[in-house]
């Protein structure tokens, strides 16, 4: 990785923690030159409006989500065991790590579902992806006999992004202890229903 590569990485890096907490709109150049020790000039070479170091930093997120949340699963389990294993780390995600905010996605949400432009129609996309992939799990489970035949897979996915949501706010903004146990109950109760006879 050139020089010009490291410093762009760390840029990117350092935007992602920070836009965790405080949003990709409250990411200002100053203070992220600041703490990377650069000037904001030499930040803006790589980065040539705010907008693109957003995008930069979104698909940053993205790339992370994929590794952590989707591909460290594994394709050989059951549907409902899968779905339970997704579930539960994206649970970790929306947590985060005690240095970042958490989820950059439900941050970037509040800031630009009324906002068009290029950073909103990647977060749409990204999100769609997220849920059409939930749902291809639930409709192998329902070809596969796992989950009932009759089970409408948008609507599961849309229980299920629901509890974590809720634990989102529950654990994020209220501090409530028992937010995990609250969020792996309901998804309990969505996965109890797609499996019902």
């Amino acid at each position: 990785m050139s020089k010009g590569e490291t410093t762009r990485a760390a840029i990117v890096d350092e935007g992602l923690r920070q836009a965790s907490r405080i949003g990709l709109e409250g990411l200002s150049l100053g203070p992220l030159a600041t703490k990377l020790e650069l000037t904001k000039s030499g930040l803006f070479a790589h980065f040539k409006s705010q907008e693109a170091l957003q995008l930069n930093i979104l698909e940053e997120a993205i790339g992370r989500f994929k590794r952590e949340v989707i591909a460290a699963g594994t394709r050989r389990e059951a549907p409902d065991r899968r779905l339970r294993s997704l579930f539960e780390r994206y649970l970790v995600w929306i947590r985060g790590e005690q240095d970042d905010g958490g989820c950059l996605f439900m941050t970037a949400a509040q800031e630009f579902d009324d906002r068009p432009g290029l950073v909103r129609d990647r977060l749409v996309a990204s999100q769609l992806d997220w849920r059409e992939f939930l749902g291809s799990i639930i409709s192998e489970g329902v070809a596969s006999g796992v989950f009932r035949e009759d089970v409408d897979p948008q609507q599961a996915v849309f229980e299920i992004l629901g509890a974590a949501l809720a634990y989102q706010h529950a654990t994020k903004l209220l501090g409530d202890p028992r937010a995990k146990a609250r969020a792996q109950a309901a998804f309990a109760r969505v996965l109890a229903d797609l499996t019902r006879g």
